[in-house]
């Protein structure tokens, strides 16, 4: 049996959950990535002194130590991978929900969150900023949230900057390096500002769902007036 279609609101509103939900995704793979990665830490690993002769070679190996590099390799390669997705899913979860946002206070309908691609096909995130809150009891907060968020985008944007000079003084190298710790916190505040802009739609959509509500509800009330109507007095209703 065929679903009935969700009304716009509904689709609107899973759409956006979908983008958390892989943004949340991608951040549990970075976390679970980030601790895997301190089990080979060489600063707190012991590496074990033993030592294997090879036949036909000279010297020893230390079977250990070359486990503990490999590894080492591999999950810092992990680490910065899901670093990397977590980073984009987060901003296409923040830009796509103020998209959402924006679109419902300007009187338009969508049923899910729309983006342009790249000739590629990889996903281009609209606009963060969402006006015309300052009205909303989270507002303050939602401002706040997007301006972190700017501030971690700007340090990046500096901090390339600043790496692609032929030549930087040493002042302009601790600039560097204070942009990219800055930068590193995108992502977490991208996400930050998605569970906002999430909120905040929830509030925009308030008064859509219940114009749907009163639809249904005058919907079922007309349906029971004429049925009431089309019974003759006399029969009795199946």
């Amino acid at each position: 049996m065929r679903k009935p279609d969700q009304h716009w609101t509904e689709s609107l509103f899973d759409s956006v959950y979908a983008l958390y939900e892989t943004a949340r995704e991608y951040q549990l793979a970075h976390q679970a990535a980030h601790v895997t990665a301190s089990t080979v830490d060489f600063d707190r690993r012991r590496t074990h002194p033993g030592r294997i002769a090879l036949e036909g070679r000279t010297g020893t190996s230390k079977p250990h130590g070359r486990a503990q590099r490999v590894l080492h390799r591999l999950y810092h390669a992990l680490e910065t991978e899901t670093q990397q997705h977590f980073e984009e899913a987060a901003l296409l979860y923040a830009s796509g929900t103020a998209w959402a946002v924006r679109a419902v206070l300007n009187g338009e309908h969508p049923t899910h969150v729309a983006f342009q691609t790249t000739d590629r096909g990889d996903l281009v995130p609209p606009p963060l900023e969402i006006p015309g809150l300052d009205t909303w009891s989270e507002g303050t907060a939602l401002d706040a949230a997007y301006d972190a968020l700017v501030r971690c985008m700007q340090a990046s944007e500096y901090g390339e900057h600043l790496a692609d000079q032929d030549y930087i003084s040493d002042h302009e190298a601790g600039e560097m390096h204070a942009a990219w710790d800055t930068a590193r916190g995108t992502a977490a505040a991208a996400f930050a500002y998605g569970l906002r802009a999430q909120s905040a739609l929830g509030f925009v959509l308030l008064e859509p769902r219940r114009a749907r509500e009163r639809e249904i509800a005058l919907a079922r009330a007309t349906a029971a007036q004429s049925a009431q109507a089309d019974t003759t007095p006399g029969e009795s209703q199946v």
